[in-house]
């Protein structure tokens, strides 16, 4: 169970992660050699998985936003398998989540435009034999997106 004080290490470094470990001890109210022993602990109990940058995908010209639904052609564990091992080397799948109801997986794709995500539905999602049916779902526009969990 997370206390009061490795809530507030987390709002802090889930709002900048570059932060050093004397301001956040500072900010937190704790001494350094208790604030990094704290992270230590929250990185080998695995709260804490890493630590990343927040790129603007429109700035590398990856301006489309897709979310496919996707239905495998037989409900095994082998078919799961290769079809999971197969989208996770794929750099332009951004998640995959294995689903209830019609559909087996929802992936989040990025593509630069609807030309270039056709042509990897066609070449790589198509290639693909575990597959049976795709159906991709647009997003027109991203209202907002939160990177911080609620705490």
């Amino acid at each position: 169970m997370l206390d009061k004080k490795d809530q507030q290490i987390l709002t802090a470094l889930q709002e900048n992660a570059r932060i050093s470990v004397s301001d956040l001890a500072n900010t937190i109210s704790l001494s350094d050699t208790p604030c990094l022993r704290r992270i230590k602990k929250l990185e080998k109990e695995h709260v804490i998985t890493g630590y990343h940058a927040s790129i603007n995908p429109k700035k590398l010209e990856l301006n489309v936003l897709v979310y496919a639904f996707i239905r495998l052609n037989q409900n095994s564990v082998s078919a799961a398998d290769l079809f999971e091992q197969s989208i996770e080397k794929l750099p332009h799948v951004l998640e995959c989540s294995v689903i209830s109801g019609s559909y087996d997986y929802l992936l989040k794709i990025i593509a630069n435009d609807l030309e270039s995500y056709e042509q990897f539905v066609k070449h790589r999602l198509g290639s693909l034999s575990c597959i049976a049916n795709i159906e991709s779902t647009v997003v027109l526009k991203q209202s907002f997106t939160k990177k911080q969990l609620p705490l």
